[in-house]
């Protein structure tokens, strides 16, 4: 059994029921805002679902699917099971599990400005990877931020008949877009609506609340070079660190649209401060 479940729905271009420059930020890293969706998130599917169809079974919490960088769903599903757990602990009902559904493909583009065909052709290829066995007779919450157009959780759940889950499964959204009268590409005006440049990103970064994702990855990687280098260089070294290390764990250095502003950073922030990262020696 497959139920979809979202706590916001986007019927109308201007209104959508939350802040979108809180939604802006939370897209870019910003680890409050995380704790205040994921909180909401876990609150509304609590009181309009749980709380008359209760789970009895195991319940196992699954983040939007990523390689070696979580997305921004990541750090709102932290709070979301935060919150969930305090239910089903106080109603006597096993605390959630968690695990990760891998990807294999990484892409440069940004998803939020494609009409639905083309984010198909983008995702098409790529494959989702599960641990079927940890799996057996429990059931699945699979967390994602925003639903435009369906094409993630229809690879989900290419995923789940491709290894014969019989689990019963929500898809769970912080919002949905509900209008199809309302272009995709909305969901890249939610994305910007605060995050206009690469400097706008530097008090979301220095906010004591920062959690890194792929798009804040990307975004700085992917920026235009003379900007990028000024944007750094006001950067704390731990953040460049950080930064440099998750890009790797992505293998965003093989992608050629990120390598000169990569390789700035390896060539004149570690070697010429002689903070050049030694592994193993």
């Amino acid at each position: 059994m497959n139920t979809t479940w979202s706590l916001h729905h986007i019927n109308n271009a201007e209104a959508f029921g939350f802040n979108p420059d809180d939604y802006s930020r939370f897209k870019f890293g910003d680890d409050a805002v995380a704790k205040s969706f994921g909180t909401q998130l876990a609150d509304g599917f609590i009181s309009q679902y749980l709380a008359e169809n209760p789970i009895k079974k195991q319940i196992v919490v699954i983040s939007s699917p990523y390689s070696f960088i979580p997305t921004a769903t990541f750090a709102m599903k932290n709070w979301f099971v935060a919150r969930l757990n305090r239910w089903l602990a106080l109603h006597g009902y096993p605390v959630t599990q968690e695990t990760k559904v891998h990807r294999t493909i990484t892409y440069k583009d940004d998803y939020g400005e494609l009409d639905a065909e083309q984010r198909m052709n983008l995702i098409g290829n790529d494959s989702f990877h599960i641990d079927k066995e940890f799996l057996q007779d429990k059931t699945l919450l699979f967390l994602d931020d925003v639903k435009i157009t369906g094409s993630h959780e229809r690879m989900i759940m290419k995923m789940v008949k491709e290894y014969g889950l019989s689990n019963e499964i929500f898809m769970l959204y912080f919002a949905e877009l509900t209008n199809k009268n309302i272009h995709p590409n909305i969901e890249n005006f939610i994305n910007y609506h605060q995050v206009k440049s690469i400097f706008d990103l530097d008090t979301i970064i220095k906010s004591g609340s920062f959690c890194i994702n792929t798009r804040i990855v990307k975004y700085i990687l992917n920026y235009d070079f003379d900007s990028f280098c000024i944007f750094i260089h006001e950067q704390t070294d731990d953040f460049i660190n950080l930064l440099y290390d998750a890009a790797l764990g992505n293998g965003y250095h093989t992608i050629e649209a990120y390598t000169r502003n990569l390789n700035y950073i390896q060539e004149n922030l570690f070697l010429n401060k002689h903070k050049l990262i030694k592994h193993g020696n």
